[in-house]
């Protein structure tokens, strides 16, 4: 992708991030991003959100040592939300848990 453009004024400057593991696609978390953590995360190539309960950007991992390495940045038709595949280190959840997705509510057995 060249194009880096993405539609932040249509969420009151945020775009949420699905993030997923790049060797298995398992679902890692939802989360968002405003235009700075963006450019940071193309730079850096590691992933900074925007942190909505602390009102202030967040480097994941700058403080648990559980960075994500951005291996692949997607966006969906509209530009206004981004699939972001990573190498995780560590979990992803602040549970401890590898993915926030781990809490079954149903499971329709074959």
């Amino acid at each position: 992708m060249t194009d880096t453009t993405l539609d932040f004024a249509k969420q009151d400057g945020l775009v949420p991030v699905i993030v997923t593991d790049h060797e298995t696609g398992q679902v890692l978390m939802l989360a968002y991003m405003n235009e700075e953590s963006y450019k940071l995360t193309l730079e850096t190539k590691q992933m900074h959100y925007w942190s909505r309960s602390r009102n202030e950007p967040w480097h994941k991992g700058a403080t648990s040592g559980h960075y994500q390495h951005v291996k692949s940045i997607k966006t969906d038709c509209d530009r206004d939300t981004l699939l972001i595949s990573v190498e995780q280190v560590g979990a992803a959840c602040h549970t401890g848990a590898y993915s926030c997705f781990f809490e079954e509510i149903y499971s329709q057995e074959d």
